[in-house]
């Protein structure tokens, strides 16, 4: 009586002695796009995520159809994210977007949606049915929006360049304004000042 909190679309593609035209039933990129719209249909309340092991022209079409999560400038080598990674053999998959966080961050920014790296939902606890409640009743607007615009204004802060940071601050102003609540709002405005100033990890 709950559903699922994410669903991620994995499909079969290259990497260390793994060749995708070597399937016959590999899935097209038609044929994947209406997977991820069908889900989107189904489960309306469900994350959809979609990794880097997919091209920027399909992130960029089912972005469109219904994923609310995507990765950027992953590494799936063992050791990866360390000052000296495994050789490229160890490879969980082959990355076909190769662009850097910062780059699909502004992207997205590009492409009027809200980059977050929000995860209060998980911290506090909203999980399973005390999740799908404040969902079904919209009362999660509360939540995400401010959680979104904080968590992406922390992020410009830290390791924006000057052309994300613009357009990133266009974007907070546009959603402030989008807060119905003025409780909500007015702490909103405040974290955003706290986090300027070096403050971090506020949420709602």
């Amino acid at each position: 009586g709950v559903g699922p909190h994410t669903i991620s679309v994995p499909r079969i593609c290259s990497a260390f002695d793994i060749e995708k035209g070597n399937f016959n039933d590999g899935i097209s990129d038609e044929l994947f796009c209406r997977i991820v719209a069908v889900l989107r249909i189904a489960v309306p309340y469900t994350g959809l995520i979609v990794s880097t092991r997919e091209s920027p022209a399909v992130r960029a079409k089912i972005l469109d159809l219904g994923v609310s999560q995507m990765s950027g400038g992953s590494k799936t080598t063992v050791g990866g994210y360390t000052d000296e990674p495994e050789a490229e053999d160890t490879a969980q998959f082959d990355v076909s977007d190769h662009r850097t966080l910062s780059q699909v961050v502004e992207w997205l920014l590009d492409t009027g949606h809200i980059p977050s790296f929000c995860t209060a939902c998980y911290r506090e606890g909203r999980t399973g049915d005390r999740f799908m409640s404040l969902v079904k009743s919209g009362q999660i607007a509360n939540c995400c929006g401010p959680n979104a615009i904080m968590t992406l204004k922390e992020f410009m802060v830290d390791y924006g360049s000057p052309s994300l940071r613009e357009k990133g601050e266009a974007l907070i102003m546009r959603e402030l304004n989008s807060i119905t609540n003025p409780k909500v709002r007015e702490i909103a405005i405040r974290n955003l000042a706290m986090i300027e100033q070096g403050q971090r990890d506020f949420r709602f």
